[in-house]
C-alpha cells in the first residue's frame, strides 16, 4: 500500500482514538475541573466498563445489538452508581482533600482492579460488535463498527456538552467550580453535585470503555493507557479545561494513531510524554489553563 492510503488509515485510526480518548478525558478533566479530585481510579472505571459489557452482552446470546445496547446502559449506570458510593463512602469523609484523595482513589484503583481479576479472571474475552460490516475504499476495506464508535462518541461528548453549557444542572456545576462556598450560600447541595459529578465522570469513561471493547478485549489490566492518555491530554489541555480537554485529546489522539501506523504505539506514547514536558515547561498552567492567583 502507498505512502496515501496508509497515510488515510492512520487518519482514521487516530480519529478513532480521539474521540474515545476525548470521552473518557472528559470525565477526568470534569472530575478535576469541579471537585479538585485528581482521580487516580478513573482507567479503572473505564476497565470495569469494558468488564461489565462483556458480561450484560452475554445476557442476550445470539442478538449483538440488543446485548451491547443493554451493555451500554446497564454498564454506565453499574460504575456510575460505584462511583457515587466511593464519593460518598470514601471522598466526602476526607473532605475532598487533595493529598487523601490521590491516596484514596489510588486504594480504589486496587480494589477494582483486584474485584475484577477474582471474579472476572486474567484473560482477556472478546464482544461481538453490535453491527458487523466493511466500508470499502478504493486500497482497503476498513470497519464500520469503528466509524460507529466516532459518531457514538461524537454524540455523547455533544450530548455532555449541551448538559454542562445549556442546562439548569450545567449552571449548577459550574458555579460550584467556580466558588464552592457561594454556591453553599445560595443553597446549592455542593456534596450532592459533588457525587453527581464523580459519578458522571466515571460514567463517561465506562461508556468510553463499553464502545472500544469490541476492538479491543476486555481485560482487568486494560485501564492503564486510557489514565496514561488521558492524564496526558488533561495536562496538556489545562486541569479543569473542558475545551483544552477536547483539543488536546483530538491533538494526542490523531498523532498517536498515525505515529502508532507508521512506527510503533510505543514511540508514539513517547512522543506525547516529551510534548507533555515541554508544555509544562513552558506554559505550566497548559495549553489553556488559567493562571492561578
Amino acid at each position: 500500500m502507498s505512502f496515501g492510503p496508509h497515510l488515510l488509515l492512520a487518519l482514521l485510526e487516530g480519529t478513532v482514538t480521539a474521540f474515545v480518548l476525548a470521552l473518557t478525558a472528559l470525565g477526568l478533566s470534569l472530575v478535576f475541573g469541579v471537585m479538585r479530585v485528581v482521580n487516580v481510579a478513573h482507567g479503572e472505571f473505564f476497565m470495569l466498563g469494558a468488564v461489565l459489557a462483556w458480561a450484560f452482552s452475554n445476557m442476550v446470546p445470539g442478538i449483538p445489538a440488543l446485548g451491547f445496547l443493554l451493555a451500554l446502559v446497564g454498564s454506565a449506570l453499574v460504575v456510575g452508581g460505584v462511583a457515587f458510593a466511593a464519593d460518598r463512602l470514601i471522598l466526602r469523609r476526607l473532605n475532598y482533600a487533595p493529598e487523601a484523595t490521590i491516596v484514596a482513589t489510588i486504594g480504589l484503583l486496587y480494589i477494582i482492579q483486584q474485584v475484577v481479576l477474582t471474579v472476572y479472571g486474567p484473560n482477556a474475552h472478546p464482544v461481538v460488535p453490535p453491527i458487523n460490516f466493511r466500508v470499502v475504499f478504493p486500497w482497503f476495506g476498513y470497519s464500520g463498527y469503528k466509524l460507529v464508535v466516532i459518531g457514538a462518541s461524537a454524540a455523547m461528548l455533544a450530548g455532555t456538552w449541551y448538559m454542562l453549557t445549556r442546562t439548569r444542572i450545567g449552571l449548577v456545576m459550574r458555579a460550584t467550580q467556580f466558588d464552592r462556598e457561594t454556591a453553599q450560600s445560595f443553597g446549592i447541595p455542593v456534596d450532592r453535585v459533588y457525587s453527581a459529578v464523580f459519578a458522571l465522570g466515571a460514567m463517561l469513561a465506562a461508556v468510553a470503555g463499553v464502545l472500544v471493547v469490541p476492538i479491543q478485549q476486555a481485560h482487568y489490566l486494560m485501564g492503564l493507557e486510557p489514565l496514561l492518555l488521558s492524564f496526558i491530554v488533561v495536562i496538556l489541555g489545562g486541569l479543569g479545561s473542558l475545551r483544552g480537554t477536547l483539543v488536546a485529546a483530538f491533538v494526542i489522539g490523531i498523532s498517536d494513531g498515525v505515529i502508532s501506523v507508521f512506527y510503533s504505539p510505543t514511540l508514539a506514547k513517547i512522543i506525547a510524554t516529551l510534548f507533555v514536558a515541554l508544555v509544562l515547561v513552558f506554559r505550566s498552567e497548559g495549553l489553556f489553563g488559567e493562571k492561578r492567583q
